[in-house]
């Protein structure tokens, strides 16, 4: 990680010509590129590192090509000759999906994504003039592969994993039917590709601006169109979703210059709904159950609820009966269930203890009936505590925070810990338990311990809504041990 930084503060100084003032490192998000935001006289920029060549030059070109032509896309101010850091327009840290999760469903959000869907048209219908799709990451097309390769990744990592009975061969005849009906499209322009909330940044001027798009190709608009509205984590009201399609055909049509054919256009884009549903649950499914990462578990009920809300109120307008098999299996009531966890009320009477402590003093103490309960030792996680600028911090300083989350093992740690606890919390509170002790040890009982302890807790409460009892032995100098 010194190394990266280095090597992005050095980019910073051959365009700058001096040294940025200081640095932040920004959280890693899906992919494995890294983010630094780099701050200079009276303004900020974001620095990347990103070891996939192909993929940088790719962003850079695709962000020259749409700059030239107005769209709202960051500037690249820096590249480094080896290719694997630049230097670009910082928009701050708010997301679309931010200001939805800050402010609910008001006026105000709405017209952010009306904003983005017009700009989002612009990026399409403009963008795909002169661009070069040779120039693409993968495919120059999203096509029938690209199709197929999604509704696959849907069957391997979500379908399979469940266990439940289909004929495979038909079900991979319907995958043929389906993808082929859906590259017959009218329309084809600059596909985004991952066109979501979060992958739109809002200045504080209400604009907005779009990044991570370099996995781009060309390809039916209806794609994005659907990625956004029906982004899981967003959870858009079916009237937005409406209004907001129509809002979007508005835009295009002008772009266009002739009228659309609006009944076309939505067959098709309910088809290309379900394929980013589908795409989304192999996602949740692979990071999930295969990676073991709790924060997509949780994400797959609602993907399946909106899967079920899809099918109740639209139409393919072609025949796939094994898949419809199939898909109705998904979206049962007992598979949701599965996937669902339980969760505490007013009258549930467990409540979890949590604590950090330090290895150098006592071991915490469970004085409840049945005692018991887990203990985590962090002292494996990398000591921030060893850095002199976070000597005198805790696991609550942003810095220290930053570290553990950036260059430590702590988030796989923490992802095992959690499949731990989760199955001993679920039975707990199914069967009426009132006491569940969760402690995390470091060194000091400082640093590490007091951010897992953290962690924990969040974790639990928004998971399981169950009451927790958090305390820090040594941060709060309390005596919770023997």
């Amino acid at each position: 990680m010194q190394e990266m930084i280095e090597a992005v503060k050095q980019l910073y100084f051959s365009w700058k010509g001096e040294m940025p003032l200081s640095l932040d490192v920004l959280p890693q998000s899906g992919s494995e590129r890294r983010y630094f935001r780099l701050y200079g006289p009276g303004k900020s920029y974001i620095g990347t590192y990103g070891a996939n060549i192909k993929e940088n030059d790719t962003f850079k070109y695709f962000t020259d090509h749409f700059k030239s032509k107005g769209l709202t896309v960051p500037e690249i101010y820096a590249f480094s000759q080896n290719g694997e850091i630049y230097i670009q327009e910082d928009f701050g840290d708010i997301s679309l999906l931010n200001r939805l999760e800050k402010e609910g469903f008001c006026d105000a959000v709405y017209n952010l994504f009306k904003k983005s869907l017009t700009a989002l048209a612009n990026l399409q219908v403009q963008g795909d003039k002169g661009l070069d799709y040779k120039r693409c990451l993968t495919n120059t097309e999203f096509g029938k592969q690209a199709i197929m390769a999604d509704l696959l990744y849907f069957k391997y990592y979500f379908l399979d994993a469940l266990r439940k009975p289909y004929d495979k061969q038909k079900l991979i005849d319907d995958f043929e039917a389906l993808s082929t009906y859906l590259t017959r499209t009218e329309y084809k322009y600059f596909m985004f590709r991952d066109f979501q909330s979060r992958n739109i940044m809002v200045s504080e001027d209400d604009n907005v601006h779009f990044i991570d798009y370099q996995g781009g190709m060309k390809g039916a608009p209806q794609y994005d169109v659907a990625s956004m509205l029906w982004q899981a984590r967003a959870n858009l009201p079916a009237a937005w979703k409406d209004q907001l399609l129509e809002d979007y055909m508005n835009s295009f049509e002008a772009l266009l210059q002739e009228p659309l054919d609006r009944n076309l256009f939505k067959n098709q884009y309910n088809g290309y709904v379900l394929i980013r549903l589908l795409q989304v649950l192999g996602a949740y499914g692979f990071r999930g159950l295969f990676e073991r990462k709790a924060q997509f578990l949780t994400s797959i009920p609602q993907a399946l609820r909106n899967l079920r809300e899809f099918f109740e109120n639209q139409h393919l307008g072609i025949s796939v009966p094994e898949f419809k098999k199939v898909l109705d299996i998904c979206v049962a009531d007992e598979v949701i269930a599965q996937f669902t966890p339980t969760q505490a009320n007013e009258s549930t009477p467990l409540v979890v203890k949590i604590c950090s402590f330090s290895y150098k003093k006592e071991l915490p103490k469970d004085d409840t009936d049945n005692g018991g309960g887990f203990m985590f030792d962090c002292r494996g996680i990398l000591n921030p505590g060893r850095i002199e600028s976070m000597k005198s911090k805790t696991g609550r300083d942003k810095e220290v925070i930053d570290y553990l989350e950036q260059q430590t093992k702590m988030p796989d740690f923490l992802n095992s810990v959690f499949d731990i606890v989760d199955m001993t919390v679920e039975q707990y509170i199914q069967r009426g338990f009132a006491s569940l002790m969760v402690s995390f040890g470091c060194t000091g009982g400082q640093h590490r311990s007091v951010y897992a302890a953290d962690a924990m807790a969040r974790h639990l409460r928004n998971k399981f809504k169950v009451k927790i009892d958090l305390k820090h032995c040594v941060q709060d100098e309390k005596q919770w041990v023997n």
